[in-house]
């Protein structure tokens, strides 16, 4: 068995950037996926015509992925290219106003001002906040791991936990934003921000106010081609790096003895390594791989965070009042939230977010017809009757579409899908359909992450949304990188790419 030879579980997001980072610092990597295709949740399918990215749909940040393709030696055009976004998000309200969230502070801020009389100089200073406060704290967090002692020695790390203030841990999100803005509107679009990793703005830290910077300060971009784009990206500059894939292979179980990693077992066969990165569910890696009950049921102490109940809706005919991202606010926001998480039910007055990629590319539906990504929060998969709920939630984001667009969606509907939790666990491995894996609804969740990296295995480590740094696209990126990067420090025998 050579030292050099690594095993990915999973070819999710940050399974793959791991796997290039690591193919860049000569290792022999080989990824097995139990699904006959890569990319985990960013994932594509068609229906009748119409074209559906199935699952993460906002891209932000692309200095993850220009980075990791800077670190491949490759040119990113050959693989992948975007473009910017003007308009974040358009918000619809019960009351019949429109806002619209240019990525322009400038003009956001006056949108705000015309629309709800909010002071354009608040919604600016807390744009700048948000900056200040992901460069101060959020960007060393999320790019180190808070499992290592040596983080806690870095000068910049020092120097960060020097700049928490008491509301960024001790005051909620919501309370937070309370104090921030005074029209109920802008308070709401801001509180939105903590369903980012699947949490609870009223329970939520008001920490959770640095994700609008990612999306109104950095931008909103679109990927050429769809979402399905970033898998396609990834997947072929692995194979560029040598990267080997194994499709439709489970893996049953990780061999370890006597504190070190030693391999996998698929399809009953022994197959060596002496290192192993977990893709997969935290969770299901420590029940199902290690065999190890105790671990993985203190792993269920923490709070998971919340799922989606996903509509794909063929719709025939263009809606010119609609933008690549759409938000229909619930009335009783709230209520929401704690029937999400207290309840273990969906909110009877939902907020509804469609994305429509047919707006930005032709092809992803028919001529003068839209492919509808509809999602609504929904709770972690307890056993609750999803056909009777799927049925309810249906008929709800219905009534409510209809209301605030003053249409009848019903006969537009041409064709249809429905992913809800237990779907998504079954077809990603996400443990309740959590969309997130832990929820950030404590003061000090995002510290309580699970590590990279487990010490009483030598040569395991994690990566990807449900260990540190967190669940979505750019934190999966940022996964991968410190699982690199702990794997570079830990076998020091390789090339120092990985230190980088």
């Amino acid at each position: 068995m050579h030292s050099n030879q690594v095993i990915i579980i999973g070819s999710g997001i940050a399974g793959m950037a791991a796997a290039v980072r690591l193919a860049c610092a000569g290792y022999q990597v080989s990824v097995y996926e139990k699904n006959a295709y890569p990319g985990g949740k960013l994932s594509v399918f068609e229906k009748d015509g119409y074209r559906f990215d199935a699952g993460p749909s906002l891209f932000t940040q692309p200095v993850n992925i220009e980075d990791l393709f800077e670190t491949a030696g490759e040119p990113i055009a050959d693989y992948f290219s975007y473009s910017a976004v003007d308009t974040a998000c358009r918000y619809f309200f019960e009351n019949g106003k429109t806002i619209d969230a240019f990525t322009d502070a400038e003009l956001f801020s006056q949108e705000l001002s015309e629309k709800t009389g909010e002071d354009p100089a608040a919604v600016k200073k807390y744009l700048k906040e948000s900056e200040k406060l992901y460069n101060n704290i959020g960007s060393i967090f999320l790019q180190h791991s808070l499992h290592k002692k040596n983080t806690w020695f870095n000068k910049r790390v020092i120097r960060a936990l020097g700049s928490v203030r008491f509301p960024y841990l001790f005051s909620t999100l919501n309370k937070y934003n309370v104090k921030k803005f005074r029209s109920p509107e802008s308070i709401q679009i801001f509180n939105r921000y903590a369903t980012y990793n699947g949490s609870n703005p009223f329970k939520a830290p008001g920490m959770l106010s640095l994700i609008p910077h990612l999306e109104q300060n950095q931008g909103t971009f679109y990927p050429k081609g769809g979402m399905i784009s970033i898998t396609n990206a990834l997947y072929h500059l692995a194979l560029k790096k040598g990267v080997t894939f194994h499709f439709n292979q489970a893996v049953e179980r990780i061999i370890h003895h006597e504190g070190k990693a030693h391999g996998i077992v698929v399809d009953g066969k022994n197959i060596h390594a002496n290192i192993i990165v977990s893709n997969g569910d935290i969770y299901f890696t420590y029940k199902n791989l290690l065999h190890h009950p105790v671990k993985a049921k203190k792993i269920l102490k923490q709070e998971r965070s919340s799922s989606a109940v996903i509509f794909y809706w063929g719709i025939g005919k263009s809606f010119p009042g609609l933008g690549l991202h759409n938000i229909l606010f619930s009335s009783s926001y709230k209520e929401e939230f704690d029937n999400l998480f207290t309840k273990g039910l969906p909110g009877t007055d939902p907020t509804v977010y469609i994305n429509i990629t047919s707006k930005m590319e032709e092809g992803h539906a028919p001529v003068g017809k839209e492919n509808w990504f509809v999602m609504v929060n929904a709770p972690a998969n307890s056993g609750q009757d999803w056909e009777k709920l799927k049925s309810t939630i249906r008929q709800r984001v219905i009534e409510k579409i209809n209301r605030i667009l003053q249409i009848d969606l019903e006969p537009l509907i041409e064709t249809e899908e429905v992913l809800d939790p237990v779907l998504i666990e079954e077809r990603t491995g996400s443990y309740m359909g959590s969309l997130y894996g832990t929820s950030s609804n404590t003061r000090f969740a995002a510290f309580l992450r699970p590590a990279n990296f487990t010490s009483y295995i030598k040569g395991l480590y994690f990566c990807g949304g449900s260990v540190h740094p967190g669940g979505g696209i750019p934190l999966c990126f940022n996964s991968a990188k410190i699982t690199a990067s702990l794997i570079g420090k830990d076998f020091k025998n390789r090339d120092t790419h990985l230190e980088k």
